[in-house]
């Protein structure tokens, strides 16, 4: 059963010819939003996160105010507190999913005022869903007519009338299409695949990704094959076998028949497009299982990849391997951004990508060659019976990692030389090395596995980059926390190998998993001495870097020092520097200034390190702290920002544990 409810009529603007012609967006992707809108989910369909606006600048943002407060009405069964989504706006008119359900709401830019509400009741199979966060919905327009488009909890796709908030009847059945269908595979059981992230739509084509569970159980598990479906009907057009199929590109990566019951390898970040191109990029998820790779020998194309298909046809243009045979949960897990730089003279369509492992690796986005060497380097090799690394993986040589890269003792805190010993001794019960050192057997040798740095959640993560479309400027959020990778054998003689049994033949499985200590300290509750963090600040961080010459320009910590940190009885009386929070805060960029909070305090380290309500402004060429607001509560979406009567606003979704999800509107006096 579904809802829609009009609470106030909508009048709509005549949509300019440019917009017919090019779809949701007349611009090219590179340039940022355009008209005072914001059409995508990051900005443009490049996901720049760039807004050639300056309403709000160095002048006038210390007179930021609350403009108004959204709360959903009716959230669902449970309260929502680590609210992901970021609205459109098209028309003055905002567009975005609430609650566990993932409603759509229709909201007035100006007021904040519910215009629609429109409810699909999915019932169990809503409720089996692998992942109920959400981040938002897509829009299309012909001229004529206006559709959001989004996914359900449940995997099915949904276009509604903009204006109504009412199902397209043309769309697929009654404006539903199943999207368990259709993936040449048998049909998943209901609540093994879902999505987090709205689809994207090129030209006249939705191209779907999907996420699955992480850590499956066993070495099976739905795959995440990427499909395009006709805008106006919902037929599906074509699919990508992100684990190519027998006699396909890449299928020969996937030994031992591996291809045939390996899955994930999906995309559940949010894509990026060339609209004039008509391509379309996909950051690729991990392959089952995240951090054990023994039932899937070979370098397994396309998982962690960044991954160009032609949107019309589906067809792959060409890729790039980040990770090869990934053991770490380096998935990757934002949008690429779409930016023309000049490079010693040279003009380049480029493509950056911001990945977990802390590199920004940057990509001719025509022809996918990197815009600076990137080079295969031989690496530490595993120990796990069964599993096989790759020998080498690929390192750019510009730019640098934007964050800490594998672990040493010079990396521990040394506030004070105890406080150093005891991060020695803590790490001595970990293998530790540079980056790419594979996870090892808990226990193996007396150790509890390997320290990994950056961790499955990054370096970046979800929350990814923004960039000056006039500029060429990259700024990148990230963390610094290392986490224990531990795989653990299971014994294989007791029972032969079996379909779904997660067990090899003649010798030990495994089952891996990043994971902090199960009783952590007191103080900051973090893994270090006395609960204190154990590598040195910052936590947080935000790196600027010109992609004209590959070279960074500044860097500085994203948030403030911790309470739990300058109150620890251990650092009485040391001046302790500004370390940032260990909690990657959404960021967006306009004409006049950047802009990042500091994170929900709900994901990366959850607890009295982590996150901050506190909203800053920065200054793009220095980095230096403009102003800061506080906000209501932890910044959980992405930011967005739209012109409305003159009027620059900044929209975003906040909460906490005992804040329950809004959207705050800014504005100046």
């Amino acid at each position: 059963m579904s809802v829609a409810r009009l609470r106030i009529g909508i009048s709509w603007g005549v949509v300019c010819l440019i917009a017919l012609l090019c779809g949701a967006d007349g611009a090219s992707a590179q340039t940022g939003t355009v008209d005072g809108e914001w059409r995508f989910y990051n900005g443009d369909a490049g996901s720049t996160r760039y807004a050639p606006f300056d309403q709000i600048n160095k002048d006038t943002v210390k007179d930021l105010t609350i403009a108004w407060r959204w709360t959903p009405e009716d959230p669902g069964p449970r309260p929502e507190t680590n609210y992901q989504a970021t609205p459109l706006m098209v028309d003055g008119v905002l567009y975005v999913t609430s609650g566990a359900r993932r409603d759509v709401v229709a909201i007035d830019a100006e007021t904040g005022e519910t215009r629609w509400v429109w409810r699909y009741n999915e019932g169990a199979r809503g409720e089996a869903a692998p992942r109920k966060n959400h981040r938002g919905v897509s829009y299309w327009t012909d001229g004529a007519e206006g559709r959001i488009v989004y996914i359900s909890p449940g995997f099915n796709l949904i276009s509604l009338d903009a204006q109504t908030g009412l199902p397209d009847p043309r769309f697929g059945l009654e404006g539903i299409v199943d999207l368990y269908d259709d993936l040449d595979r048998p049909r998943p059981r209901t609540g093994s695949i879902g999505s987090t992230s709205p689809p994207i739509i090129v030209g006249d084509v939705i191209v779907v990704g999907s996420a699955q569970s992480a850590f499956a159980p066993t070495r099976e598990s739905p795959t995440g094959f990427v499909r395009g479906y006709d805008v106006r009907t919902g037929e599906r057009r074509w699919i990508f076998h992100t684990i190519p199929m027998a006699g396909e590109f890449g299928n020969d990566t996937w030994e031992n028949d591996s291809w045939t019951y390996t899955g994930n390898t999906g995309v559940w970040a949010p894509m990026s497009a060339d609209l004039e191109l008509g391509y379309v990029y996909l950051p690729i998820e991990t392959a089952t299982n995240d951090t054990y790779g023994g039932d899937r020998p070979g370098d397994n194309l396309f998982a962690e990849s960044l991954v160009c298909l032609d949107a019309a046809t589906g067809e792959r243009v060409w890729h790039f391997q980040f990770v090869h045979h990934g053991v770490w949960d380096w998935d990757t897990p934002n949008a690429p951004i779409l930016l023309d730089i000049t490079v010693d003279g040279r003009p380049i369509k480029a493509i950056a990508q911001a990945t977990k492992q802390a590199w920004l690796y940057v990509f001719d986005r025509v022809t996918g060659e990197p815009v600076w060497p990137i080079v295969e380097r031989p690496v530490p090799q595993t120990d796990v019976p069964g599993e096989q690394t790759s020998p080498t993986q690929p390192f750019p040589t510009k730019p640098a990692a934007f964050d800490r890269q594998g672990l040493t003792h010079d990396d521990l805190i040394d506030f004070t030389p105890e406080l150093k010993a005891q991060a020695v001794e803590i790490v001595s019960e970990y293998r530790i090395g540079p980056i790419f050192t594979p996870p090892s057997v808990r226990g193996a040798n007396g150790l509890r596995g390997t320290l990994i740095l950056p961790g499955l959640i990054g370096g970046a993560n979800w929350q990814g980059a923004a960039a000056d479309a006039e500029t060429g400027i990259v700024y990148v959020p990230s963390i610094t926390n290392p986490m224990t990778y531990g795989v653990t054998l299971r014994d294989a003689a007791a029972a032969p190998a079996t379909p779904g049994s997660g067990r090899r033949p003649g010798g030990g499985a495994a089952r891996g998993g990043g994971q902090r200590p199960p009783t952590p300290p007191p103080g900051c509750g973090m893994m270090g001495p006395q609960g204190l963090p154990l590598t040195k600040p910052p936590y947080g961080r935000i790196t600027a870097i010109d992609l004209t010459t590959g070279e960074h320009l500044w860097m500085v910590p994203n948030g403030e020092t911790p309470d739990c940190i300058t109150d620890h009885p251990a650092l009485a009386g040391i001046d302790i520097p500004m370390t940032g929070r260990p909690e990657r805060g959404g960021i967006i960029v306009t004409k006049a200034l950047v802009f990042a909070g500091e994170g929900s305090g709900l994901f990366a380290v959850p607890g009295r390190a982590s996150g901050g309500p506190m909203f800053r402004a920065y200054d793009k060429l220095t980095g230096a702290i403009v102003s800061e607001f506080e906000l209501p509560a932890h910044q959980t979406g992405i930011p967005m920002t739209y012109v409305l009567d003159d009027t620059q606003y900044i929209v975003m979704a906040v909460g906490n544990r005992d804040h329950p999800a809004e959207l705050v509107a800014l504005t100046v006096e």
